[in-house]
């Protein structure tokens, strides 16, 4: 029995996976899930220092002609103190004296002839001093677990001298093709044949989306051969494919996986396009069978296959999240139930596909999001605010929100 789509996310996202992990220099760590809860080792910065090049003084000097006793240069372990209208020459990024309470910038003073300055601006209590963890306390947590490793968090990590980081490793997916009626896109096809173009697609967005990917061939139309594919895959913590879960005398997969004791999770969504989706699994290895027409085997990845992935990537987020925006034109549909369509959206309004037929290969072409509209709409107006889901890039959550579009 169809489930709704809300049960299939819950499905989904309440599953308990036994993750593993890997130590790689960071580095190495682009795009991959943080394993550990990392501290900071140490305060930023790890002692006062100037934000600018000029003079460190005391504050209350700031009226009176200073002499200039010292320079201290970014580097430097120099202990020095001020003295009464005094000031030391400092470089920035260099360690303040004790008492100095403002730094003056070279350009706000003016030399003196007897290696004295003369202050030309209002002087403010503090200015221009880094304090010792003004930007990150010793043992703050910089790194949560489940977080994505980008280009900022490599700062973080190299900034407090971390070197190596344990992350999750990339999860193994495994995509087969079933159906003599497809041809692999390398093989010549005979006029009545059409070439595979769900396995490519599965191939490369999973790979985009992080994981390693194995394809292991297609099948011929028996149990036996289906069974073989899947008994090499079990290694794997998923397996993808499409078709062959309708009630077709030719749709040998769902009996195949029922043959190695399939756990079926759920049999079918309540969703336009994509109902015949299967999600199961057998021993530790997860199974999703996707519909067999293109656009509506890639719209269900995109809506329940890219969640799933991200619980085995480790990710923290891995609810839709949406972009409000506007409708460009209205749109019409029939209640009952919930519709995915595919369109494009400008940065304002959103446009709805005008081709979006489930056994569609060039939609998605053109389109960068799509909408989930909720079961009760029939229409929505021009200019409806609305919520859209992106394709082309990742927009996750670590909180549950409503992503369906209501009236």
């Amino acid at each position: 029995m169809a489930i709704n789509v809300q049960t299939a996310i819950e499905i989904i996202s309440n599953l308990t996976l036994d993750l593993n992990f890997e130590i790689v220099p960071i580095e190495n760590a682009t795009s991959r899930i943080c394993a550990e809860e990392i501290f900071a080792t140490s305060f930023l910065p790890k002692f006062n220092n100037s934000a600018m090049d000029g003079y460190a003084i005391i504050y209350e000097d700031m009226n009176n002609e200073l002499k200039i006793i010292d320079t201290i240069f970014a580097g430097d372990n120099n202990d020095k103190l001020l003295e009464k209208d005094s000031c030391i020459k400092i470089m920035t990024g260099a360690k303040i004296p004790e008492n100095s309470t403002a730094i003056i910038p070279k350009e706000d003073v003016e030399e003196l002839n007897d290696n004295k300055i003369k202050i030309l601006k209002n002087v403010k209590e503090c200015q221009h001093i880094r304090y010792i963890g003004e930007d990150i306390k010793q043992n703050e947590l910089l790194i949560n677990i489940g977080d994505e490793i980008n280009f900022s968090k490599i700062t973080l990590l190299a900034s407090q001298g971390i070197s190596y980081i344990k992350v999750y490793k990339k999860p193994k997916i495994v995509v087969f093709a079933s159906g003599e009626e497809l041809k692999l896109h390398y093989e010549k096809v005979e006029s009545f044949q059409i070439y595979n173009s769900n396995t490519p697609t599965f191939i490369a967005r999973t790979k985009e989306l992080g994981c390693e990917v194995t394809f292991i061939g297609q099948a011929k139309d028996s149990i036996e051969a289906i069974k073989e594919l899947i008994n090499n895959s079990l290694d794997a913590n998923l397996i993808i494919t499409s078709g062959g879960v309708s009630v077709g005398d030719a749709d040998f997969t769902k009996e195949a996986f029922n043959a190695l004791d399939f756990e079926t999770l759920f049999d079918g969504i309540d969703v336009k396009p994509g109902k015949p989706t299967v999600f199961g699994k057998i021993k530790n290895t997860y199974i999703l069978n996707l519909p067999g027409n293109p656009l509506a085997s890639a719209l269900i990845f995109e809506m329940f296959g890219k969640i799933l992935i991200q619980k085995l990537l480790g990710e923290k987020n891995i609810y839709p999240n949406y972009i409000l925006g506007k409708l460009k034109e209205s749109f019409f549909t029939k209640k009952g139930k919930t519709t995915i369509i595919p369109g494009f959206f400008d940065g304002e309004y959103f446009e709805v596909s005008q081709k979006k037929s489930p056994g569609m290969v060039s939609v998605l072409n053109s389109c960068n999001s799509m909408i989930c509209i909720d079961n009760e709409v029939e229409k929505l107006e021009k200019d409806s605010l609305i919520k859209i889901l992106p394709i082309n890039w990742k927009f996750f959550s670590d909180i549950k929100k409503d992503f369906l579009t209501h009236e």
